[in-house]
């Protein structure tokens, strides 16, 4: 025992009661610095002195050509959009999250395997291919183009591709948040709730759902963020349509392509603000979870 506290470096007492530590398991005061000074310096430069930047050149010109920039009829229809997105894809992905999930973690049955690496699928696909996969299905000259146009349905260059791609590309985050979540905390207690006469319903409300829903609210919050802030899928099936089918990330590349930057960079503040409330939100549920996790242990 006592060579394998020595070999984690972990305090030993000596004869006379103190501790000591072993020099041969603790760092260097340099390399302690030098690994600090190595990670400030690469989160000042490539994520704070980025994030400065966007702000500074969004207010460079002042309060009024930034406020004029949000409210122009433009970016207006591209935040409705974005929000519409979100809105739509964000609870169909919670339920298909939470259904998944559950019988992932909590069922036995064949192809388990195949449905966990098909729920990865989007992590390893680019976002373009996945738009370029709705085109070919839903596109004028796509598998289902001529049925679509006969009846008069749009879906690519309009509302419900731009829905379809952000689904898409953003499914994977409820289930992959509440699959090891649930997988961890086993089946004991559900099991138990069975046989005190538990449906399956009040099952999973009085006792599934309340063991995970901080795991399910984190993966609520980064499948939003990763909806209103999707380029490239939607940017394909999109058309582009200044005021029409544009998102707010696609609304900037028009406005910086049109050598907009005020507007631009007005734009893309929001964004950057989003982030930030994801960041406040994402560490206010670990906070919540570390802290029900404490209070449960007690």
């Amino acid at each position: 025992m006592a060579g394998i506290v020595s070999a984690l470096g972990v305090p030993q007492k000596s004869s006379g009661g103190r501790y000591q530590s072993n020099p041969a398991t603790r760092e260097a005061p340099w390399v302690r610095w030098t690994l600090l000074t190595l990670g400030l310096s690469f989160f000042f430069l490539f994520l704070l002195l980025p994030l400065v930047a966007v702000f500074h050149e969004a207010l460079r010109r002042g309060w009024d050509v930034y406020i004029a920039a949000l409210v122009e009829a433009d970016a207006v229809s591209a935040i409705k959009l974005t929000l519409i997105a979100a809105f739509i894809s964000v609870p169909l992905n919670l339920v298909f999250g939470v259904s998944a999930a559950w019988a992932v973690a909590k069922h036995d049955f064949r192809g388990k395997q195949l449905l966990i690496t098909f729920i990865d699928l989007p992590f390893s696909v680019s976002p373009v291919v996945a738009g370029l996969v709705y085109v070919l299905l839903f596109g004028a000259q796509g598998w289902f183009g001529p049925w679509l146009q006969a009846n008069d349905v749009k879906i690519i260059f309009a509302v419900p591709g731009i829905v379809l791609a952000t689904i898409f590309v953003t499914f994977p985050f409820v289930a992959r948040e509440l699959i090891p979540l649930m997988q961890a905390q086993g089946r004991d207690e559900e099991e138990a709730a069975t046989v005190l006469g538990a449906s399956g319903w009040q099952t999973f409300w009085r006792v599934t759902l309340p063991n995970v829903k901080w795991g399910l609210l984190y993966g609520v919050i980064l499948c939003n963020a990763r909806a209103m802030g999707e380029f490239g899928a939607v940017s394909v099936v999109s058309g582009h349509i200044r005021g029409y089918t544009n998102t707010l990330p696609l609304h900037v590349e028009i406005l910086y392509n049109e050598y907009q930057f005020a507007a631009a960079f007005a734009v893309a503040s929001l964004l950057a603000l989003l982030a930030l409330v994801t960041l406040v939100l994402k560490q206010f549920v670990e906070w919540r979870a570390h802290r029900s996790l404490k209070e449960a242990s007690t």
